[in-house]
């Protein structure tokens, strides 16, 4: 168990699990690629240890960008999405393969979605690495998905509680 400010964590998900999901996802992804060459957006901050380890897993060409999205406060999702820093290269023409560490709502696909439909890229997929199916209730589709896991607070491998906990290697889930 962890504290982490004034919540208890318990282990979830271990390290090992992580990378066999990111080794999983990078095929899938390999696979329906052919010969594109893709551009990964990774979703700042929650995303830059999936993007990192996802990329080192990608045997093929490709290439790397990150935005950075605000949708949470504590515990909870806001249920409004600010966009903190975006895109400054053209993707008219190119696959988009988002990355996302977790998406429960939604609400963060969904802005995401709205930002690439005024870019004309080729195609658009999304990965991610954990999936709240209990919460989503969006209409769209989810290429790539690494787990699917209870509408439980988590914290590790990129996700943070109050900014902390980004930097622990494994999941750990709210007591």
């Amino acid at each position: 168990m962890i504290q982490l400010h004034d919540k208890h964590f318990v282990p979830f998900i271990n390290a090992v699990q992580i990378n066999e999901a990111i080794a999983r996802m990078a095929r899938q992804v390999e696979n329906d690629m052919g010969d594109e060459i893709p551009v990964f957006i990774g979703v700042l901050n929650g995303a830059f240890m999936v993007v990192s380890d996802f990329v080192k897993q990608y045997k093929k060409p490709c290439e790397v960008s990150f935005v950075k999205l605000s949708s949470y406060e504590g515990t909870s999702t806001t249920n409004s999405v600010k966009q903190l820093i975006g895109l400054n290269d053209s993707l008219k023409g190119r696959t988009v393969v988002i990355i996302e560490d977790i998406i429960d709502t939604g609400n963060t696909i969904v802005a995401l979605k709205e930002m690439f439909d005024g870019q004309e890229v080729k195609q658009l997929k999304i990965a991610t690495l954990f999936l709240k199916p209990e919460a989503y209730k969006k209409d769209i589709k989810l290429d790539y998905v690494g787990f699917e896991i209870p509408n439980k607070f988590i914290v590790g491998y990129g996700l943070d509680y109050d900014g902390l906990g980004r930097n622990i290697p494994e999941i750990y889930q709210l007591q």
